[in-house]
């Protein structure tokens, strides 16, 4: 079993409690408000642009030619994800170019990037892999029930794949190439995952607290 393989068994249950989470399965079942969703949205495209830096950043200290050429290639899997979050956007009218993030969002992208400027790329890859694996994760475990053919069904339909499954274990062929076990890499792996799980939980909490003097809505966590 490779080092990645490892780290996902060892935090499972944090794994388990993001898809458990009342926020995901209410995506899956489709009760969730459409007001959590598009905060959801906006601050999940804020998240993403971060990634695709840290991508840049990790490519850039790569210390091959092909590690640099798959943090590229990775990165172009985020501006694709990005770009239905557009399409989210537009449909559930947010301004992502309004978005501010909120307090569980800025923990995790200064995290992200506190990690990609300032470590090397063996912990940069660990800091990023949960996210894509536990997406691949929620996505594969609730489409085993189907695709829901409401609104929320292209967001299952996305995240379980198999070509977001291969960008998931592309990442972490790298973190097993370059990283060693130790007390950096499961502290960075296990915060990664309560980031993620914390994410869910604010956009679970999101209320609408009305609208600006333009009449958008304006979602808070």
């Amino acid at each position: 079993m490779g080092l990645s393989q490892q780290l996902w068994q060892t935090n499972l249950d944090l794994a388990q409690a993001s898809l458990n989470h009342a926020f995901v399965q209410g995506i899956y079942d489709g009760t969730l408000p459409k007001a959590n969703f598009a905060y959801y949205v906006g601050q999940d495209a804020f998240f993403l642009e971060a990634f695709a830096r840290a991508y840049s950043i990790a490519a850039a200290k790569a210390p091959d030619w092909e590690g640099f050429r798959a943090f590229h290639d990775l990165g172009g899997g985020v501006l694709e994800e990005l770009q239905l979050h557009g399409r989210y956007a537009q449909t559930w009218g947010v301004d992502l170019a309004q978005v501010q993030p909120g307090a569980a969002t800025r923990r995790y992208t200064d995290f992200l990037l506190a990690t990609a400027w300032s470590q090397e790329v063996d912990l940069t890859a660990v800091a990023m892999s949960p996210c894509m694996r536990l997406y691949a994760y929620i996505g594969q475990s609730l489409a085993q029930r189907g695709i829901p053919s409401h609104q929320y069904g292209d967001w299952v339909a996305t995240y379980s794949g198999d070509a977001f499954a291969a960008l998931a274990q592309q990442l972490e062929t790298f973190v097993d190439r370059y990283s060693r076990e130790g007390e950096p890499v499961q502290t960075a792996y296990r915060y990664a995952l309560a980031c993620e799980h914390d994410f869910f939980q604010a956009a679970w909490e999101a209320r609408s607290s009305g609208t600006k003097g333009d009449g958008e809505p304006r979602y808070l966590e």
